[in-house]
């Protein structure tokens, strides 16, 4: 699935076009154009050595047919001395042409020709990609239109409305997975206890809840959807889209947000421990009161807004894989996709937001209803550890560190078991007279879990947390395997900011781009970039799960 998106994501933003013009007795010239969309620059023939695939074409010729000289520019480059490259490198911009004269001992020929391209921006560049071409010349000639690849537009050829569509549909089957795959990674799940919790406090008639559940819902998708929309046409309009990322980014990483997300969590435990209760003050209730469905709907607005903020971190991938989409030249593609992924997305939550209303319809007796609170407060507590974790990975603070992080959990879940055994009560409690087959099967849960911690306080890799815990690296009680300290290259010199910064696995590398570069070309070695960051729950999960198979860390320690 994850190679699909990423297929259709990247879609090259090349076309290409021959044809065969006469240029002297049994001699033609073959003329390769590409036209190029904007921002994307096409590089020229080349040969760089230790820089970017150059434009090459191959040909297999028939025997009657050979070539005059070598592949020629009928375009003149752009030169520019590429500071990354270390050299002066020429490039094609919106149009190219190349020509190949063949001459001919025979009437006509088809030849085969062959053509591969890389193309970049001001912040990518595409895998190197190739296009075949079978060209007749001579009697024969004509203009050709390449076979494109697949969702290349064509200048010259009518794009074909059913191809757009299978496209679109394939857009949309990627939306589907992607929305429910997003359920279920570690900044979304958790929130589903949470709609639960608010809604408990819902209205009593079934049809009031189902229609604050749908309004919930409603919210979820106009608030992935609506942004997303805006975004693409501002983008599209002023041309650019480094601030976006950068606000996304803040939200994901800076103290404030997550500071704030914590705090939210906390209060929400204080509240279902009974430590008070969350109300409006008496002048917004007064007004509530005259306003009672504009009230309930703004606070369903604000609980859908949190949900949205809090899960991007997890849904920014998929969001902004529909960004780069609008690039290319479609505008509601990625408008449609964002809609049907929204509302996968958000079934679930309008599922949890409908449970509730069933719950408030059973008998109160025995306070169970207040036990379900309470477990949803140990759970709150446990989970709004993860964004102070990122507060502290992202600035380096060392404070929740993960042996700290595991103690914490250990003990909320431990304390968690003792109440629904009845050993703890709370305010408003009920007393537990006896346990239920139900509340047995949670206790023998709660401990299970409690008991599946412990082993990582001594580095066991709790690889089904990963994306909840910080990393191993922070652990002071690990094997020494799973250690990172300051690095030394093998001239004995310090790793650049290996003081602050570490790989997991106890995996040796380096942190910036020029001294790793350096390193793997004077150790005769690939060079393996890894994209990251510090609130990155998905990062950490890819690190434990696929990074620790003996298989894929033996390619990256040898």
């Amino acid at each position: 699935m994850l190679c699909g998106t990423l297929s259709f994501a990247q879609q090259n933003p090349v076309g290409w076009k021959t044809s065969v013009s006469q240029t002297a007795d049994s001699v033609y010239q073959i003329i390769f154009e590409a036209d190029i969309k904007n921002s994307w620059h096409l590089y020229d023939i080349g040969p760089y050595e230790n820089g970017p695939n150059a434009t090459t074409f191959t040909f297999d010729l028939p025997e009657n047919a050979s070539l005059i000289g070598d592949i020629e520019m009928i375009d003149q480059p752009f030169k520019k001395f590429d500071d990354m490259f270390e050299m002066e490198i020429g490039t094609f911009e919106k149009k190219a042409r190349f020509g190949q004269k063949i001459k001919l001992t025979g009437e006509s020929a088809t030849v085969k020709a062959s053509v591969e391209w890389m193309v970049c921006d001001d912040k990518q560049c595409l895998p190197p990609t190739d296009e075949d071409f079978i060209i007749n010349i001579g009697t024969q000639s004509k203009t050709t239109i390449a076979n494109a690849t697949a969702d290349t537009e064509r200048p010259v050829a009518d794009a074909n409305s059913s191809d757009r569509d299978k496209s679109l549909w394939a857009y949309i089957i990627d939306a589907i997975l992607w929305g429910l795959v997003a359920i279920l990674t570690p900044c979304v799940f958790p929130m589903l206890p949470m709609t639960v919790s608010f809604f408990m406090k819902g209205s009593k008639k079934k049809a009031k809840g189902r229609a604050e559940a749908s309004i919930y819902g409603f919210f979820i998708i106009l608030l992935y959807t609506l942004p997303i929309a805006a975004i693409i046409l501002i983008i599209r309009t002023i041309g650019g889209d480094d601030t976006t990322a950068n606000i996304f980014n803040w939200l994901s990483t800076h103290w404030l947000p997550n500071t704030i997300f914590f705090l939210v969590f906390i209060i929400f435990a204080a509240s279902f421990f009974g430590a008070f209760d969350i109300r409006l003050p008496s002048w917004m209730v007064n007004k509530s009161d005259q306003n009672a469905d504009k009230g309930g709907i703004v606070g369903i607005f604000f609980m859908a807004l949190t949900l949205v903020l809090v899960s991007f971190s997890c849904t920014g991938p998929i969001v902004s894989t529909i960004i780069i989409k609008a690039f290319s030249g479609e505008f509601w593609t990625p408008i449609v996709v964002m809609l049907v992924f929204s509302a996968v997305f958000a079934l679930p939550f309008i599922l949890a937001a409908l449970f509730p209303a069933v719950l408030n319809k059973l008998p109160k007796s025995g306070g169970w209803l207040n036990s379900v609170k309470v477990i949803l407060g140990f759970i709150e507590v446990a989970l709004s550890l993860k964004f102070i974790g990122t507060i502290d990975q992202a600035y380096h603070l060392h404070i929740l560190d993960r042996e700290i992080y595991l103690a914490i959990w250990i003990t909320v879940f431990s304390l968690m078991g003792f109440y629904l055994l009845g050993k703890i009560k709370f305010a408003h409690d009920s007393e537990v007279k006896h346990i239920g087959t139900g509340r047995l099967a949670l206790v023998i849960i709660t401990f299970s879990f409690v008991v599946y911690l412990i082993p990582g306080m001594w580095g066991a890799p709790l690889k089904a947390l990963s994306g909840y815990l910080t990393p191993l690296t922070t652990q002071d009680f690990i094997v020494d395997s799973q250690k990172s300290v300051r690095q030394v290259n093998d001239k004995g010199k310090t790793v650049k900011y290996s003081d602050f910064l570490h790989l997991p696995h106890g995996l040796k590398g380096f942190f910036d781009y020029k001294e790793a570069s350096e390193y793997a070309e004077s150790v005769g070695k690939p060079l393996f970039i890894d994209i990251t960051g510090h609130g990155c729950v998905n990062c950490r999960e890819m690190e434990a799960r696929v990074w620790s198979a003996p298989e894929v860390l033996d390619i990256l320690k040898n």
